[in-house]
């Protein structure tokens, strides 16, 4: 039996969609094109309506391209299961937390017989997610990923992710460090800790609360239980993959500041905006004043450190002299990139009720801005 996995979306989607082909590869599949797949898995996105256009053509492609089952999960599917089910009888609407044991399911009935799959299958626990996890398959990839937290208490007024993904939930500490130990041991020399909301990461302890700079800890120490490479290199470094600035605690960049690389001297820090008017339209946690701070702080104590950031343009309301202010704050800054967003328009959000929307031609004007800056 043939697959084909093809992701769309952020990092945590990247991660899951890795342990889609682990599993399919587990129950003896193999990777193909759309054309030869009898089964085709499309992880879903949608941050922003362009994305979630995207992700409804190429479920379409897929469901042309391919004679067999087409399984969709991510954001989108979650958000919109009735459009992708009127795609196709072909067509499978899968939740969160159950995909890994549905793409092997369904990878043993196909083996033993070719069948439609139409069923939507219910959301199911995270901590109870099987664990597919075969590091092997990373061996010749310098930098995986590794997911430890899910979902979102935030309630961003643009935003619709926190639905699509539920509350905030981290992975038990020694789930992370079983599946990071096979990687290392694998020969994976750098690890992504990725998640939703990353920051606020949190397990609860025999000592008490375990954070995110205290799970960093336990790995720094897994990894120096490993044998040293022969380049004199870290057995294993690692690297976060974003992280809102309120959760930025000074024991996490004080263990950044002393670890001399062995976790990567980048920081993605989302700002959004720079103007503290828009920020609070936003319902972020911070002020313009508040992120520059943290800012200066992390880079005090890491004077090496880079960092990078999500600005989105052309919020509803968003003047010129709020723009301006964003740029005056990104100049302070000194991202060593940015990655500009002209604001969305997301159905059921706040944001998108609200009359005085950006006309699109100056929120154009101002990302070519933005991005000439960056």
């Amino acid at each position: 039996m043939r697959y084909a996995v093809v992701n769309l979306g952020c990092k945590v989607n990247r991660v899951e969609s890795d342990s889609f082909e682990r599993a399919l590869s587990a129950a003896g599949a193999v990777p193909g094109s759309l054309e030869a797949a009898d089964l085709v898995v499309v992880n879903t996105c949608a941050v922003t309506a362009e994305a979630e256009k995207k992700t409804r053509k190429t479920v379409r492609r897929a469901v042309r391209a391919s004679k067999g089952a087409v399984l969709v999960t991510g954001c989108s599917a979650v958000l919109h299961e009735d459009v992708y089910r009127a795609m196709g009888q072909r067509v499978s609407v899968v939740a969160k937390g159950q995909v890994e044991a549905e793409v092997s399911r369904i990878a043993r009935e196909l083996a033993e017989a070719s069948r439609d799959v139409g069923d939507v299958v219910s959301d199911g626990a995270f901590a109870e997610k099987p664990d597919p996890s075969r590091a092997g398959d990373f061996a010749q990839r310098a930098r995986v990923g590794v997911k430890v937290q899910d979902g979102c208490d935030n309630a961003c007024s643009y935003c619709v992710i926190h639905v699509a993904r539920g509350p905030a939930c981290s992975v038990p500490a020694d789930t992370v460090e079983a599946d990071c130990r096979r990687l290392m041991e694998a020969g994976v020399r750098e690890i992504v800790l990725t998640g939703i909301n990353l920051g606020t990461y949190r397990q609860q302890s025999e000592s008490g609360v375990l954070g995110l700079h205290d799970l960093l800890e336990r790995l720094l120490a897994l990894a120096d239980a490993l044998p040293a490479p022969e380049d004199g290199a870290p057995a294993c470094r690692f690297r976060l993959s974003s992280i809102e600035p309120g959760d930025l605690s000074d024991a996490l960049v004080a263990l950044v500041a002393r670890q001399d690389g062995r976790i990567c001297r980048h920081l993605h820090l989302p700002l959004q905006a720079g103007s503290s008017k828009v920020l609070a339209e936003m319902n972020r946690s911070y002020t313009a004043e508040e992120y520059l701070q943290v800012v200066r702080s992390a880079r005090e104590a890491v004077p090496q450190l880079s960092l990078t950031t999500d600005i989105i343009v052309g919020f509803p309301g968003e003047t010129e002299t709020d723009f301006q202010q964003t740029m005056d704050l990104a100049r302070a800054c000194r991202f060593s990139r940015i990655h500009v967003f002209p604001y969305s328009r997301r159905e059921g959000t706040p944001a998108a009720e609200r009359a005085d929307q950006v006309d699109e031609a100056v929120k154009a004007d101002r990302a070519r801005r933005l991005r000439a800056l960056a």
